[in-house]
C-alpha cells in the first residue's frame, strides 16, 4: 500500500533531528494546513506537503 503519511519517526530520520524535535515540525505543518482547512492527524503528516515544505527554497513556494 502506498502509505500518504509520514509519520514523526520517519521526519526524523530523513532530517537527521530528534523525534522531539520532529513531532515540533509535524505540529507546525498540521497547523499550517488546519488553517488552509484541511483534516489533519496528529503524529503524522502528508508526504507531498513535508516535501513541498521542506525542499522547497521559499522563493519557489506558492502560498
Amino acid at each position: 500500500m502506498n502509505n500518504t503519511f509520514i509519520k514523526v519517526e520517519e521526519v526524523a530520520e530523513i532530517l537527521g533531528i530528534s523525534k522531539s524535535y520532529a513531532y515540533k515540525i509535524v505540529r507546525q505543518l498540521n497547523n499550517e494546513l488546519k488553517e488552509k482547512g484541511f483534516l489533519t492527524i496528529s503524529g503524522r503528516v502528508t508526504k507531498t506537503y513535508f516535501m513541498e515544505r521542506i525542499y522547497t527554497a521559499p522563493a519557489e513556494r506558492k502560498d
